[in-house]
Parts: C-alpha cells; structure tokens; sequence
C-alpha cells in the first residue's frame, strides 16, 4: 500500500507531500492544477522513462519519492526476492522506500530503502506495488500481448517457464539449421572458419602480447634519449667527478668527526649511510638499465612488424588480443561440429524433440487455464459492466493452434476481447467501440473483475475457502472520460467496491465520484512570489462538501448546490 508521495521541482509542483490511507483515495480539482502530474511522478517511480523538460524552471534536479507498506505473503516474498537479487537490503520497519533523482544534466539516480540501483529495479518491482490505469491509455496501448497479459493476470499464470522453453526450443533450431545449411554455404563456411583458424594460430598470440610490445617500442625508438639520460643520472649519482655519492661520502667523514665530540650526531651519521647506500643502488640500477638497452633497429622493425600484424587480426576478429583467441576457439568449435555434423545433428534433434515437448506441454498447460479462467472472467466482467449503466454483451475469444508457426514466448494463444453494447448488434473487439464513455466503463470493468480476480476467495488444502491477503495500489488517471450522471454514480460504487480489498486512487473531475472517497484531496494551483505553486491537502468534512459543490455549480456556490453535495456524501458514506 502507497504509504506517501513526495514531488519536489517536478513541472508546476515546488514541493509537495501527500500521505494516502487505505480504501478509496480521491484526487479532484481545477484542470491545469498538476493532478495527473502526481500520477507521472508515481508512474516515474515505478521505471517509466524521465524526460529532463520536466524539471522545474530554475531548478538543476526534480527528487520524487515514496514509500509503500509491506504486508506479509507471497508479494512480500517476491520483493525481498527481487532486492536480494540486485543487491539491495530490505528495510526493517517493513516499509519499501523508492527515490529517483532527474538531474537537468541529462543525469539521473534512483535509490530503493537508500541504496543505490536502477530504473531496470523500479521496473521489476512495480508490478508488485501498483499499477497504473491512464487517461490516455488508448485501445492502441491494448495491443495482442496486452490483452493475453490481462488474461494471464486473472488466471493467475507465471509466463517464465514459457518464455524460457521457447527461447530453449528456438536456439536448438537455429543451431540445427546452420548445420543443415546446404553443401555449398556449408562448404563456404568451412573455407572461411578454416581460414580463421589457420590465420589466429599462424599468429601464436600470447595474452596481453601488445601492450607488452608497445611498451618496447617506445625503449627502442627513443633508445639513444633513454641510454644518455640513465648514463647522464648515473654519473651525477655515482661516477661523476663530483657526484652525489662522493659528495655524501664527505658529508659523512665530517660529520663523524662531529659525533666523536658530541654524540648527538651519531643519529646523523646513520642518515648519512644509508642515503649513499640508497643513491649508490639507484646508480647501479641505471648503469645496468643503460647497459640493457637494444639500439637495434632490426628488433625495433620486428617489433613495428608484429604490432602491425596484432592491429590486422584485432580489426578483423575483435578488440582485443583476448578476443581474438576466443574467435579462433569459435572457429575450431564450429569446425569440429561440421566434422561431426550427422552424430552433432542426431544428439541436436533429440535435444530439440525433448525441447519441443517441454514447451507445447507448458503451453497446453498455460491454455487449459486460460479457455477454464476466459469463461469465468467473461460472465464477472458483463456483470461489472452491467452494474456500470450499460446493457452489453462481453466475451472472451481465445484462438491459436499448437502448430510452430503461431508459437511464442508466451505459448500459442491469441485473446480478443468482444463486446456488444447494442441489444440486437453483433460482438466486435472493444478496440473498435467509439463512444469513449463506453470505452472508460468497459476498461474499468474489465481492471475492476481482473484485480478482483487476484484477491477472490480461494480453496485451501482443507476444503475451505480462505481470503488472499494481498492488497495492491490501483490507481485510475480520469478513468470517468466522457461518461455523466447515472454512469458517473456506477463508476464511483464501482470504485468504492474495488477499494475494499485494494488501495485505489483516482483523479476525477465528476462530483458523482467525489462523493464515494474514503480520503478527498484537493490539488490546488496558486501564485506565489511571481511563480505558480501547486497544493494538495486533505479535505475535512465541511471542505468536501464545499469541494463537491463547486464540481457541481462551478466557481460560485449555492446553497442548491452545498444542500446537494451534502445529501450525495450523506447517500455515498
């Protein structure tokens, strides 16, 4: 349960906190006031992508943030699951803190309970926390995987084990057909890896060879620089006729003549002796350095020759001495599959046969549960819609065939959702309704019986019926587009029942609505010091009905429309 928001330098919001409760949280006021902006801060915080123009005139970063409540369960799990995956400790007062940082520089942090992470995190996360339902979230959103997702939360199907099957399944037959390919490509292919191979081990290439060479190089081009520059530093150290070392040698016959009268120059005489014995292990070190030192240009041509050689093959093969050896290792592997082709092929369609009986039986699994889930969802959504002052006709059509062609990551199965919400007119995808008020209605129903789905009664070992405690955040950004009246009130009960068992918040602009809220915010948009702020406090029994009266009379109230917004509260309570 979303526990509270923060916005801070987010578009026209300065700086705003809201705590929300359970039960049916309501969002109302003046269009412009920043009401779906809250929503794209929340949205944002579960991984949606940050656009830096949404930074506040004037300010270098926008900080949103919230915090939900854990409840125990197999959500609960799941999260502490997902944060040990990413190396994120869970927080001990059961709470999930989420923090996302849009920086103007392009630059952006995200933190979960204070610790650094990753939008990619924010986005697993979400599905366990809340789930958004936008004003434009268009039929064009309701895409194919869209619709069969839908489905897949009501009846409850985890899709991985599919999605891992068919990516097993696909990579065996792709292996299989580059072995199948016919003589010719194979011939040409074996030419070619040949040649690779030959070329990478011709080289005898040794890890991190280049550096090492370049490194020679260097000595050997400037060969003449670094023999007068060692031989020069050795003879002001050690050889010189007045050098370091014969310098120090008197310093420290003189001082011993000191020590002999006052000893607290013994100490010195020490120092003395070990800086010329240092000075005279660096003079040795450049004399043999100098000593070392290969002037010949034939091993610098050879050098030039084998560095020029490595460039060749890293161009061709990869970036990197290292990457090299391993594509030749690819190119003896491939080599030796083709040699073994009939035996590889033989073991590789056993493997395939095992891989494609694994898949077709999880995705069997997956549409029984889907045909058995359509039938259930289709009656309790023409309910919830029928409740929402419409007379419709709703269907859930499942196709597919377990033929290869129609198989996917998700099994074989395609889910359109029919409707008719004429007595007597044929049933046609929702996608293809016009009305939007029909459309807002129908998507609320559908959400509505899907999450109800997630928290109905379910059977336990014994027999009886137990409660899944799982109580979700939903949020709903103007779902009461183009609908009034007897509808609007449909679509308020409809919340406040869905609110039972999840926390729900709702942005509406119809008093009819308003008027169900568990928790009724007013977001204000007001000018302060030369720049518009925007508000949003909780509203008391008395502001409410104030609140839902100007949602029904505008700017200017009556006494008509207070003795009404009174008489709703008093029937929606």
């Amino acid at each position: 349960m979303l526990l509270e928001l923060r916005v801070e330098n987010y578009a026209v919001i300065d700086n705003v906190a809201v705590e929300f409760a359970p039960g049916l949280n309501l969002l109302t006021g003046e269009t412009g006031a920043g009401k779906s902006i809250l929503i794209d801060a929340l949205a944002l915080l579960l991984g949606d992508k940050a656009s830096t123009e949404m930074i506040r005139h004037g300010a270098d970063k926008a900080v949103l943030s919230c915090s939900f409540e854990m409840e125990e369960g197999s959500v609960s799990k799941r999260i502490a699951k997902t944060l040990e995956e990413n190396g994120i400790d869970g927080s001990d007062d059961e709470q999930l803190i989420l923090r996302r940082e849009i920086a103007a520089s392009g630059k952006g942090r995200v933190f979960v309970n204070n610790q650094p992470a990753t939008v990619a995190v924010l986005k697993q996360l979400a599905p366990d926390l809340a789930s958004i339902h936008a004003q434009n979230e268009t039929v064009m959103a309701f895409d194919p995987a869209a619709r069969l997702a839908l489905l897949d939360s009501y009846a409850g199907i985890e899709g991985e084990s599919i999605a891992a099957g068919f990516a097993k399944w696909r990579g065996m037959r792709n292996r299989i057909s580059e072995l199948e390919r016919d003589e010719q490509d194979r011939l040409r292919l074996v030419d070619l890896w040949s040649f690779q191979k030959k070329e990478i081990e011709a080289a005898r290439l040794q890890p991190n060879e280049d550096e090492k060479l370049e490194t020679e190089k260097r000595v050997l081009a400037n060969s003449e620089k670094l023999f007068a520059a060692a031989m020069g530093a050795y003879e002001t150290l050690y050889d010189g006729t007045v050098s370091a070392t014969s310098l120090l040698r008197n310093a420290e016959k003189l001082v011993e003549e000191l020590a002999r009268y006052d000893s607290k120059f013994q100490e010195s005489v020490g120092l003395l002796v070990s800086a010329r014995a240092n000075i005279e292990d660096i003079g040795s070190t450049l004399r043999d350095y100098a000593e070392g030192i290969n002037a010949s240009p034939e091993r610098l041509a050879e050098v030039e020759d084998r560095l020029a050689l490595l460039d060749k093959l890293k161009r061709k093969y990869g970036q990197s001495i290292a990457d090299v050896i391993t594509f030749g290792e690819q190119a003896t592997q491939k080599l030796n599959e083709i040699e073994n082709r009939d035996e590889l092929l033989k073991q590789l369609n056993k493997e395939l046969a095992a891989a494609k009986s694994e898949y077709l039986a999880q995705s069997r699994a997956a549409s029984k549960k889907r045909f058995e889930a359509a039938k259930k969802l289709e009656k309790l959504v023409e309910i919830e819609i029928n409740d929402l002052a419409m007379k419709a006709r709703f269907k859930v059509e499942i196709t597919g065939s377990d033929d290869e062609s129609s198989w996917t990551a998700s099994g074989f199965d395609t889910v359109v959702y029919l409707i008719a919400t004429n007595i007597g007119e044929p049933q046609k995808p929702i996608e293809q309704i016009a009305s939007g008020g029909e459309l807002s209605r129908v998507m609320l129903a559908l959400k509505t019986s899907v999450e109800e789905g997630k928290t109905s009664p379910a059977i336990n070992g014994k027999g009886a019926k137990t409660k899944q405690k799982h109580q979700r955040t939903l949020v709903f950004d103007e779902i009461d587009t183009g609908i009034g009246g007897r509808a609007a009130e449909a679509v308020g009960k409809k919340l406040k029942t869905l609110a039972r068992n999840n926390q729900v918040l709702c942005i509406t602009h119809l008093p009819q609505i308003a008027s169900f809220a568990d928790q009724h915010f007013v977001i204000e948009k007001k000018e302060t010091g030369g720049r518009v702020k925007t508000n949003i406090r909780p509203l008391n029994q008395a502001e409410r009905t104030e609140e839902i009266a100007r949602m029904l009379s505008g700017a200017k109230l009556t006494d008509t429309s207070l003795k009404h917004a009174e008489q709703m509260l008093k029937a929606n309570a």
